[in-house]
Protein backbone atom coordinates (compact mmCIF):
# COMPACT_ATOMS: atom_id res chain seq x y z
CA UNK A 1 0.00 0.00 0.00
CA UNK A 2 1.43 3.32 -1.06
CA UNK A 3 -0.61 5.44 1.33
CA UNK A 4 -1.24 5.50 5.06
CA UNK A 5 -4.58 5.59 6.85
CA UNK A 6 -4.53 8.06 9.73
CA UNK A 7 -6.95 9.13 12.45
CA UNK A 8 -8.63 12.52 12.51
CA UNK A 9 -6.29 13.51 15.36
CA UNK A 10 -3.22 12.63 13.27
CA UNK A 11 -4.78 14.50 10.34
CA UNK A 12 -5.40 17.57 12.52
CA UNK A 13 -1.75 17.54 13.63
CA UNK A 14 -0.66 17.30 9.99
CA UNK A 15 -2.92 20.20 8.98
CA UNK A 16 -1.81 22.32 11.94
CA UNK A 17 1.87 21.70 11.10
CA UNK A 18 1.28 23.08 7.59
CA UNK A 19 2.94 22.16 4.34
CA UNK A 20 0.29 19.62 3.41
CA UNK A 21 -2.09 19.63 0.44
CA UNK A 22 -5.63 18.79 1.58
CA UNK A 23 -7.88 17.08 -0.96
CA UNK A 24 -11.63 16.73 -0.40
CA UNK A 25 -12.98 13.93 -2.62
CA UNK A 26 -16.66 14.56 -1.78
CA UNK A 27 -19.09 16.04 -4.31
CA UNK A 28 -19.01 19.77 -5.03
CA UNK A 29 -22.23 20.54 -3.11
CA UNK A 30 -20.94 18.88 0.07
CA UNK A 31 -17.60 20.64 -0.35
CA UNK A 32 -19.34 24.00 -0.80
CA UNK A 33 -21.47 23.44 2.29
CA UNK A 34 -18.48 22.73 4.59
CA UNK A 35 -14.88 21.56 4.33
CA UNK A 36 -11.57 21.54 6.16
CA UNK A 37 -9.94 24.96 5.89
CA UNK A 38 -7.69 25.29 2.78
CA UNK A 39 -8.98 22.03 1.28
CA UNK A 40 -9.24 21.66 -2.48
CA UNK A 41 -12.23 19.85 -3.98
CA UNK A 42 -10.82 16.96 -6.00
CA UNK A 43 -13.52 15.77 -8.37
CA UNK A 44 -13.51 14.41 -11.92
CA UNK A 45 -14.23 17.93 -13.22
CA UNK A 46 -11.28 19.48 -11.35
CA UNK A 47 -8.77 16.60 -11.59
CA UNK A 48 -6.68 17.94 -14.49
CA UNK A 49 -6.27 21.32 -12.83
CA UNK A 50 -5.48 19.71 -9.46
CA UNK A 51 -2.77 17.53 -11.01
CA UNK A 52 -1.30 20.49 -12.91
CA UNK A 53 -0.86 22.68 -9.82
CA UNK A 54 -0.14 20.16 -7.04
CA UNK A 55 3.38 19.30 -5.91
CA UNK A 56 3.65 15.48 -5.88
CA UNK A 57 6.51 15.65 -3.36
CA UNK A 58 4.40 17.51 -0.79
CA UNK A 59 2.30 15.43 1.65
CA UNK A 60 -1.27 14.89 0.42
CA UNK A 61 -4.11 14.40 2.91
CA UNK A 62 -7.33 13.04 1.41
CA UNK A 63 -10.75 12.79 3.00
CA UNK A 64 -14.28 11.93 1.96
CA UNK A 65 -17.55 11.47 3.87
CA UNK A 66 -16.61 8.57 6.18
CA UNK A 67 -13.09 7.47 5.16
CA UNK A 68 -13.84 4.87 2.49
CA UNK A 69 -13.70 6.70 -0.85
CA UNK A 70 -10.54 8.53 0.19
CA UNK A 71 -8.70 5.19 0.34
CA UNK A 72 -9.45 4.55 -3.33
CA UNK A 73 -8.42 8.10 -4.16
CA UNK A 74 -5.19 7.66 -2.17
CA UNK A 75 -4.39 4.54 -4.15
CA UNK A 76 -5.07 6.42 -7.41
CA UNK A 77 -2.77 9.31 -6.45
CA UNK A 78 0.00 6.90 -5.46
CA UNK A 79 -0.19 5.44 -8.99
CA UNK A 80 0.20 8.99 -10.35
CA UNK A 81 3.49 9.42 -8.48
CA UNK A 82 2.49 11.26 -5.30
CA UNK A 83 5.09 10.38 -2.67
CA UNK A 84 3.43 10.87 0.74
CA UNK A 85 -0.32 10.23 0.88
CA UNK A 86 -2.70 9.99 3.83
CA UNK A 87 -6.32 8.87 3.91
CA UNK A 88 -8.25 10.20 6.91
CA UNK A 89 -10.27 7.50 8.69
CA UNK A 90 -13.74 8.64 9.71
CA UNK A 91 -13.83 11.26 6.95
CA UNK A 92 -15.30 14.72 7.19
CA UNK A 93 -18.20 13.57 9.37
CA UNK A 94 -15.81 12.51 12.17
CA UNK A 95 -13.74 15.69 11.69
CA UNK A 96 -16.83 17.90 11.84
CA UNK A 97 -18.05 16.25 15.04
CA UNK A 98 -14.72 16.74 16.80
CA UNK A 99 -13.36 20.00 15.35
Amino acid sequence: MAYRRISIDEAKALVDAGGVTIGDVRDADSFSAACIENAINVAHETMDEFLAVTDKNKPLLLYCYHGNSSQGAANYFSELGFVEIYSMDGGFEAWRQKY
